[in-house]
């Protein structure tokens, strides 16, 4: 019986590399490695407010641990984005340490998933969470987890909706791909999430995405307060940009989502493409100037600094 595949609005194809690509890109990397470019400026990490993030129940927070690992408290909740502790991936070791440590996390409520990729879902660290820990994923990844112990796990698609305790989350499109072993690709779909609360802000988690004309339909759709979007792994850009959007990619996101703030992700936890974080930044900080983003729009978190949307202004 064959399985269904998954795909991208506008049938864009990601993920799909023929082998001279692969050698274009082998040969490029060798280069760069003779060139020196390194990671020895990382992501710098703070010390986190645990006695408030594991008693907070009332203040709407965004922590950011990593990459694309988040902790979103809202209306009693603590929801974790794509849950990534692992110390490596690959053979290659993790830049910096995860902002908090899985044995000081908070009880997990609610955990999302933008799709099945190794560094979005980290089998391991899902299961070393502590609490209820109910999965809400994409549409085809339910029957995985079932596999591997996960019990609670509900599947949306692009568009849909679900409400826990006076949080709306919908499952919104990203233009991406996802592939665990050799015979599932693309067999779970991939995409971003928007979590609403009544007289509260709404955070958009974009998960992985190229650029694409959905950042301007969700959008249309939602009144975003908050925006986490991806910076990184776009190096080389001739063979990423159909996945990963540049850090001038995201900030043109930013302005078709119409957000108020955008906090960067996606960067400084693991080398996964050329691009290094400080190659990243600095790119952002040029491309903010010249499209004339206000400086204090763009907020550049640390591993463990927590987000409280008292300090933000409201528009």
């Amino acid at each position: 019986m064959l399985r269904r595949r998954f795909g991208n609005l506008d049938s864009v194809g990601a993920g799909k590399a023929s082998l001279d690509q692969f050698d274009r890109w082998r040969e490029n990397r060798i280069r760069k490695l003779r060139e020196s470019r390194g990671y020895d400026k990382c992501v710098p990490s703070v010390e986190p407010d645990l006695s408030f993030l594991q008693h907070n129940r009332r203040e709407p927070s965004v922590t950011w641990i990593g990459h694309s690992t988040f902790l979103i408290q809202m209306s009693g909740l603590n929801i974790v984005t794509d849950p990534v502790w692992a110390r490596r991936m690959a053979f290659r070791k993790r830049l910096s340490p995860p902002g908090i440590e899985l044995s000081d996390m908070p009880s997990v409520d609610v955990v999302l998933i933008s799709h099945a990729h190794y560094d979005h879902l980290h089998v391991s660290s899902l299961r070393r969470l502590r609490g209820p820990k109910k999965m809400i994923v994409p549409a085809g990844l339910r029957k995985k987890l079932l596999l591997k112990g996960f019990l609670q796990a509900q599947e949306l698609h692009w568009w849909e909706d679900t409400s826990l305790q006076g949080v709306r989350i919908t499952f919104v499109p990203a233009q991406h791909w996802t592939r665990r072993n050799p015979w599932d690709m693309n067999t779970s779909h991939w995409g971003g999430w928007v979590l609403e609360i009544d007289h509260g802000p709404t955070v958009y988690f974009a998960g992985d995405s190229g650029y694409f004309r959905g950042f301007s339909e969700i959008g249309r759709k939602f009144d975003i307060d908050v925006a986490l979007l991806p910076i990184g792994a776009y190096d080389p850009e001739w063979f990423m940009s159909s996945q990963h959007v540049s850090p001038e990619e995201a900030l043109q996101a930013f302005l078709d989502l119409k957000a108020k703030y955008f906090v960067p992700m996606h960067y400084g936890a693991f080398k996964l493409s050329d691009d290094t974080p400080e190659d990243a930044l600095q790119r952002l900080e040029a491309g903010r100037a010249e499209l004339g983003i206000p400086e204090e729009k763009l907020l550049l978190l640390h591993h463990g600094e927590t987000l409280r949307f008292e300090s933000i202004k409201p528009e």
